[in-house]
């Protein structure tokens, strides 16, 4: 698990000002006064959020088929697809080769044959509304269009297009969104992939940037073209159709879990959600007091509860204590309102076994040469694995500083395990530099 090299990142002058030690903690602690963690005060819907983390394969009946169900069930869902997060056709210089192509136009065919001759949609069909036509967003015929479904797909890229093709510079609904709102609150389902699921948050949605970055300098406001890297947000949210905590996807295959911790204790968001791949968080009544969490797909759903940190500084650097981290696998569930994980699988307390030494490149660096998906997660299994330890820790692969990541079974872990799959609960989390 130990790297021969690790990227050393040079300091950088600040070029805008992020949210110190002081100023996180200020915004955490308005959060823990408040009675809500919403993003926004949104009224409940009747209709379910199917929020899949990206990377969903087209055999993943697990998460299209709960799609289709939640829509109204085969031969009966007539399903809208928006793929407005997507390049334009006129960006993509594969748009001629159906085999290459990555545009919204290809895309939303794509969508559109999976969910119809594959999921046995009774009807699929694309939404007209991209960069290159983002007037549609109030055409009365695309209105028409949205009221004739009851699910919606929200397909992947990047969510500022959405934000830009769906919502008035106000920041209101375009008529389009109005209707899917409309059609959401009356019992349509909804789901997204990527971004299509990133946009359903509330405020403060993330918008880019890799975990080291977030936690050497903090989250920003706009984008830099000199630093990508940059932890970035929209503090005016997406469009607010998931409100317990703040989104994020990829997740562990990219190593999110530092720059959604950080972005949410600059934020004043006591609780975070990370999807991974080709994995969804199937929402029942969202918004409610009744809302369920639950997980179905290949990987895991991390939540990360804020509710006990402690922000601070350490060696100079910013740190935080006290993050309880649950990892959800397909059939488990978290209840919002209570905070609480339940598993169908068997519990999980092994009496034997020990950690190995150090884990190198805990947040998956996006470094080329380095190809370590999972790292966090899987560092963590092997804790919950080794009935005799109760602590592990690993550093990140950027160094200048390095940040080192702490894990320890606090009180109220527990843990449970069918076959491969290992969830558990309540394994409280430190990130500082090493």
């Amino acid at each position: 698990m130990t790297m021969s090299a690790r990227l050393t990142v040079s300091a950088r002058p600040a070029r805008r000002r992020a949210a110190g030690p002081a100023i996180a903690a200020m915004a955490l602690a308005a959060a823990l006064a408040s009675p809500t963690t919403s993003a926004q005060a949104a009224a409940p819907a009747t209709g379910s959020l199917i929020l899949a983390g990206g990377a969903v394969a087209a055999t993943n009946s697990a998460v299209y088929g709960t799609f289709i169900t939640r829509a109204g069930g085969t031969a009966t869902a007539p399903i809208g697809v928006i793929t407005a997060a997507s390049d334009t056709p006129t960006d993509d210089p594969n748009a001629d080769d159906p085999a290459t192509c990555n545009n919204s136009v290809c895309n939303g065919k794509y969508y559109v044959d999976l969910l119809k001759n594959t999921y046995g949609a009774a009807d699929a069909q694309w939404i007209p509304i991209d960069l290159d036509h983002v007037s549609n967003n109030a055409s009365q015929g695309v209105v028409n269009q949205i009221n004739s479904m009851t699910g919606f797909f929200f397909g992947g890229g990047d969510q500022s297009r959405l934000v830009a093709t769906l919502l008035r510079s106000d920041n209101g609904d375009s008529p389009a969104l109005a209707a899917i709102r409309a059609r959401f609150a009356a019992g349509a389902a909804i789901m997204g992939t990527s971004a299509g699921t990133t946009i359903a948050n509330g405020r403060d949605m993330v918008t880019g940037g890799e975990s080291w970055d977030g936690l050497r300098y903090g989250s920003y406001t706009s984008v830099s073209a000199g630093y990508p890297d940059d932890l970035t947000y929209r503090p005016e949210g997406g469009f607010d159709f998931f409100t317990s905590g703040l989104l994020d996807t990829h997740f562990a295959a990219r190593g999110r879990e530092g720059r959604i911790t950080r972005l949410a204790a600059d934020t004043g968001h006591t609780r975070a959600f990370g999807i991974d791949e080709d994995t969804a968080l199937v929402v029942t009544n969202p918004g409610s007091t009744g809302e369920t969490d639950t997980v179905v797909g290949t990987n895991g759903v991390s939540v990360l509860d804020l509710r006990s940190a402690t922000i601070g500084t350490h060696s100079g650097y910013w740190s935080v204590d006290n993050v309880n981290w649950s990892y959800l696998t397909s059939g488990d569930s978290y209840n919002p309102a209570t905070w609480t994980v339940t598993s169908p699988k068997p519990a999980y307390s092994p009496g034997t076994g020990t950690v190995g030494s150090r884990w190198s490149d805990v947040f998956s660096s996006a470094a080329p040469t380095t190809g370590h998906p999972y790292q966090m997660v899987r560092m963590a299994t092997e804790l919950v694995n080794a009935g005799r330890s109760t602590h592990q820790y690993g550093i990140s692969y950027e160094s200048g500083p390095t940040f080192e990541a702490d894990l320890t079974k606090g009180t109220g872990f527990r843990a449970w395990k069918s076959g491969t799959a290992v969830s558990f609960t309540n394994l409280t989390t430190h990130l500082y530099v090493y």
